[in-house]
């Protein structure tokens, strides 16, 4: 499930490697978990860089709101056995979810914009991100719901 390790262009709207000006990647290791703590991850992320609210209807109803990395930079410590993936509408995207509590920790982009694999780590699921650190992270919506990942949707307050 948790495959090896693809390139991300810099400069693409999604990637983990555009820097937005910073000089460089700002990386931290977050540790993380799903609810009853049955999975447990690791992630290098910058939190300078944009996060991600999108309309479509899986993230829509969970909530979910990912930081952006390149597999080399996520590690599953624990509960790869736990997870369970749904994939739906595409089938391109899975989405994991721990089997005991139903926290959805991450989920695999396998076919974004360049074709590259990019993991989606919930922020929600940061065990030592600050509050301070998760209200400064940049968020970038985007229209799922139709297809249109570059674009903004018309009504965001709600995701």
């Amino acid at each position: 499930m948790l495959s090896p390790q693809y390139r991300v262009r810099r400069g693409d709207p999604v990637s983990p490697r555009n820097d937005i000006g910073t000089g460089g990647p700002m990386l931290k290791t977050y540790h993380g978990s799903c609810h009853c703590g049955a999975v447990r991850f690791e992630a290098d992320i910058d939190l300078t860089l944009p996060t991600y609210r999108c309309n479509c209807s899986v993230c829509r109803r969970n909530r979910f709101w990912p930081a952006i990395v390149t597999p080399d930079r996520f590690r599953l410590l624990a509960g790869e056995g736990e997870l369970t993936e749904y994939r739906f509408n595409s089938l391109r995207n899975s989405h994991h979810f721990c089997r005991t509590c139903g926290v959805r920790p991450f989920g695999i982009g396998n076919n974004v914009p360049d074709g590259e694999r990019i993991y989606g780590v919930n922020l929600g699921c940061l065990e030592n991100a600050t509050p301070e650190e998760l209200d400064a992270a940049p968020v970038t919506f985007v229209d799922g719901a139709h297809d249109r990942w570059q674009e903004t949707p018309r009504f965001t307050r709600y995701l």
